[in-house]
């Protein structure tokens, strides 16, 4: 059954999707803390502002929308193409706690408010999450769905990224332990966020392809995901290369996904390479890992108008509308 948006959410996701399809393919760029570890040692933040105007100036030409940060992404946000969207991030970057009891903090000073007045279309919120840890998992659903709640009340879908980790301090997240647990992990998280009043799930790959490269095992992992989930759902390239990047988005889309959010697997050579370089890049290599992505997205993703209507025009509806 579809779920009735307000207009401005509904126009939010309009805005950072294909024209004509209803599919994302978002380009994320809102690296902050990993982003200056990519970088020389006490690199100026000059610099790193620059390098993001360089790189989502020349990416939101083809993007259906981008994501980035309030920290470097101003000056990105306000040289890129007014035809793509803009999503930003209201989390900080990082977490509080264990690493194996993982908090969620936002950043001072930053509202859903401040991204309306901005002219963001969409929100992007973070969280480390593992549904094993069951008192921490509730906390976080709390404080997760209050923040959505706030973000909508300004009329902003939110993207929500749940990132999982490992809860047992004997193995990490890269481990085949983990691997072993990872899609059920995976499942119940999309099953128990989807519930919080998210817009659409920004989900990882359901297994660890370093221990699967079954493709049957693959498709049935992220029909799961797509029967756990109550909203749409786009897979994030987690920092993978290209190469591997790419047949995961050709399952997802096959199995339920409504396209993709990805960064790192698009852009990162570009980060360290001279400006000409980073141009050339940027133009072709980049550009064509990102229209190849495009295209499979619109071949096979599930549009995210399955899942949301709008309000019915009415002679009066303006009257009581917010």
């Amino acid at each position: 059954m579809s779920q009735q948006l307000t207009p401005g959410r509904y126009r939010g996701l309009k805005a950072s999707s294909m024209a004509n399809a209803d599919i994302f393919g978002i380009v994320a760029f809102d690296q902050r803390g990993s982003y200056r570890r990519m970088m020389p040692e006490n690199t100026p933040f000059e610099t790193l502002v620059q390098v993001k105007v360089e790189i989502i100036s020349a990416l939101a030409q083809q993007a259906t929308a981008v994501l980035t940060d309030p920290i470097y992404g101003l000056a990105p946000a306000m040289h890129m193409s007014g035809k793509s969207g803009l999503m930003l991030s209201l989390e900080k970057s990082g977490y509080s706690g264990d690493s194996t009891y993982r908090k969620m903090e936002f950043l001072n000073g930053w509202t859903p408010e401040k991204i309306r007045k901005m002219g963001a279309n969409s929100v992007k919120i973070m969280v480390y999450y593992n549904p094993q840890a069951e008192e921490l998992a509730d906390e976080l659903d709390s404080v997760v769905s209050s923040a959505i709640a706030d973000c909508h009340a300004w009329d902003l879908p939110v993207f929500l990224e749940p990132m999982s980790y490992s809860v047992n301090a004997s193995y990490g997240k890269d481990s085949a332990e983990f691997a072993a647990e990872r899609a059920d992990v995976v499942v119940e998280t999309a099953r128990r966020l989807s519930k919080t009043g998210a817009d659409v799930l920004k989900m990882e790959f359901p297994l660890d392809l370093k221990y699967n490269q079954d493709h049957a095992e693959w498709h049935q992992q992220c029909e799961r995901l797509s029967q756990a989930s109550t909203v749409p759902w786009v897979l994030l390239s987690a920092g993978v290369d290209f190469e591997e990047f790419e047949p995961q988005v050709v399952i997802a889309c096959e199995s339920g996904a409504s396209g993709f959010l990805a960064g790192r697997a698009i852009w990162k050579e570009a980060v360290t390479m001279s400006t000409d370089e980073r141009a050339n890049f940027l133009a072709t290599t980049a550009s064509d890992r990102l229209r190849r992505l495009l295209e499979i997205a619109e071949a096979k993703s599930r549009p995210w108008t399955d899942f949301y209507t709008t309000q019915a025009p009415s002679a009066t509806w303006f009257e009581s509308y917010g």
